[in-house]
């Protein structure tokens, strides 16, 4: 199992824009790429649809992207810093408590895979290792926000290590936002999943609350 502290190699694929109206360009293609990918499907998205969706000519993408593979690639990143922001905003406004960092973690989580729900997964399962090592990279940023996050209270945590705890909390909670979101019967609409995120959460608390089991000497 990877590290979560391990950083894999960030390639730069792409020509990032340097001026505001080529960085508002650049975020129409791939606002346009998405929405197409999202409701067609990745096999289904062309260079040309996308230029079509997004109001700019062929060759303004060309100019930017080689390919399409390098289209799906940028687009890859650019889900994941969004998904990244928004749970570090989610975390910096959470309640000043355990409970609190918990609930804000599980709801942001479930929120940012819900988002172009059946494109994120087919995203990472079929563009092969270089999409997983930013997957990879965002998992070990969502787990950093939330160490820092909860660090002001870390001593309520009743755990033996508490960090390893926080760790296992973390792993849990991702791993069932993820499962949420390629399951045939996701949790959808917002009031089902506030009672998923707030069932995480509550699972994730009463875990890091409650102390560890006794062990036998011949266990």
């Amino acid at each position: 199992m990877r590290d979560m502290s391990e950083k894999p190699e960030h390639p730069v694929a792409y020509r990032e824009p340097r001026q505001a109206r080529s960085a508002a360009t650049l975020a129409r293609v791939l606002r346009a790429a998405e929405e197409i990918a999202s409701g067609s499907g990745l096999e289904e998205m062309t260079i040309a649809g996308v230029a079509e969706r997004a109001g700019v000519a062929v060759g303004t993408i060309y100019r930017r992207f080689e390919d399409k593979e390098q289209l799906i690639t940028a687009l890859t990143e650019r889900m994941l810093e969004r998904r990244e922001e928004y749970v570090a905003e989610r975390l910096r406004t959470a309640e000043p408590s355990l409970q609190g960092v918990m609930d804000a973690y599980a709801h942001a989580l479930l929120q940012s895979f819900a988002d172009s729900s059946s494109l994120f997964p087919e995203l990472l399962r079929t563009r092969g290792s270089r999409a997983l090592d930013r997957g990879a990279r965002t998992i070990t940023e969502l787990h950093r926000l939330l160490l820092e996050a909860a660090a002001p209270y870390t001593g309520q945590i009743r755990r033996s290590q508490p960090q390893q705890a926080l760790d296992t909390a973390a792993r849990a909670v991702l791993g069932a936002c993820f499962h949420n979101s390629v399951r045939p019967d996701p949790a959808t609409g917002d009031a089902a999943r506030r009672r998923y995120a707030d069932e995480l959460s509550d699972m994730a608390t009463a875990y890091l609350l409650t102390p560890d089991r006794r062990r036998s000497t011949g266990s």
